[in-house]
């Protein structure tokens, strides 16, 4: 193997990385002897953003796999280390169970007492059961990360073209059980924060925007990768167009179910629907969303239009900076409300980049263990020969 195609150098970095988030998240956990209901529902806010990118990864690399092109093949090593912080963020998970009862409401006795629709909803919505279907989610999740990363690294050993069909034949399948996993989990860890609220859409919401984090994180990561070796060899224009056009189309995606939620509820003027946008368009949080429009899909919209910035990676960069920053925003605006007697949100916002440490800091940790590119990959001859002019 070429020095050349040797794992990355990550060590500074991820020492910042991992100071600075572990500062910020023993702030966070001192605030538990302040406010341990704060505490839990910063927490899950900050876990919820990260873990998203991870699962989100896992979405892309599948559809990598299914659909080849160089663009995936540039971005490969980066979404395999994503998805090997599944295990982490799954153990993470723990505290939100122990939280649980300052988290969501259908854990109350009170709640349950005086409310029929949720206590209705007990025998799916308690915390035993939670739990194991949780435990399911993050099972299929890190299996099929599992295999994906394995038979990866074995193809870059022996250069055998059958771990390239083994992963995409599992891509398929893999993908629809993604889906379906993710839907239920937003419903259970999101949905259920308001019990008796109910959308048909919400899980496509979290399907379309996690996918869309992970791939603006990715773009932004490639971008700053391809200053040094080996990557400024190999990523060329065409391949940042390829992904600007994915960004696009995740963007238009994730703006097409968030709206045909609000029209499907604004149309239905369902009592028990329409105290879901009630809350979040008076006061502050009706700037934030027209904030979330203009930011979220309307800037990111025009500029990706443009083929000349999708070809600089300098001017596609600060695109899903901004993409990724509005996710953090439609997080809160989605998830705050929701939350009972929730107060300090600078927690959220300490609880966001904590955990950002944390995770970059363990993906950075991650990434020196592979090279950047999958040499023996059967498109490695046809991404390395693309014209850098196309």
């Amino acid at each position: 193997m070429s020095t050349s195609f040797n794992p990355p150098q990550t060590g500074p970095f991820r020492q910042r990385a991992l100071i600075v988030g572990g500062v910020l998240l023993l702030i966070l956990v001192a605030m538990i002897f302040l406010d341990r209901r704060q505490f839990f529902q910063a927490y899950l806010i900050g876990w919820t953003f990260w873990t998203g990118i991870s699962v989100g990864s896992l979405a892309l690399l599948m559809l990598q796999h299914m659909t080849g092109g160089g663009w995936g093949f540039v971005i490969r090593r980066i979404l395999e280390a994503a998805t090997r912080l599944l295990p982490i963020m799954a153990l993470l998970f723990i505290p939100v169970i122990l939280g649980a009862h300052s988290i969501y409401p259908w854990t109350d006795h009170e709640v349950l007492e005086h409310d029929p629709v949720v206590a209705f909803k007990t025998p799916y919505l308690n915390l035993p059961f939670f739990t194991v279907r949780t435990v399911v989610y993050f099972a299929i999740w890190i299996a099929l990360a599992y295999f994906l990363n394995r038979w990866s690294l074995e193809q870059d050993r022996t250069a055998d073209a059958r771990y390239a069909k083994k992963m995409r034949v599992l891509s398929g399948p893999g993908m629809v059980v993604l889906i379906f996993s993710v839907t239920f989990a937003s419903v259970d860890w999101y949905m259920s924060l308001e019990p008796e609220w109910f959308s048909t859409i919400y899980g496509f919401i979290f399907v379309a925007s996690w996918s869309l984090s992970a791939l603006a994180f990715v773009t932004a990561m490639l971008a700053m990768l391809t200053r040094e070796e080996p990557l400024n060899h190999v990523v060329k224009p065409l391949h940042f167009q390829d992904l600007g056009k994915l960004l696009l189309a995740l963007v238009m995606l994730w703006a097409y179910f968030a709206f045909s939620q609000y029209l499907i509820i604004w149309s239905g003027n369902l009592p028990e629907e329409i105290l879901y946008y009630l809350e979040r368009t008076h006061g502050a949080w009706g700037v934030i969303i027209v904030a979330i429009a203009l930011l979220h899909f309307a800037a990111p919209f025009l500029f990706l239009l443009s083929r000349n910035l999708k070809r600089n990676p300098r001017r596609l960069v600060l695109v899903a900076l901004l993409i990724l920053v509005m996710r953090m925003i439609d997080l809160l605006w989605m998830l705050v409300p929701a939350l009972r007697e929730h107060r300090w949100i600078w927690l959220d916002v300490i609880a966001l980049f904590g955990f950002g440490g944390l995770w970059l800091g363990l993906l950075a940790w991650q990434l020196s263990k592979r090279a950047l590119i999958p040499i023996n990959d059967p498109q490695f001859e046809s991404v390395m020969a693309t014209d850098v002019h196309r």
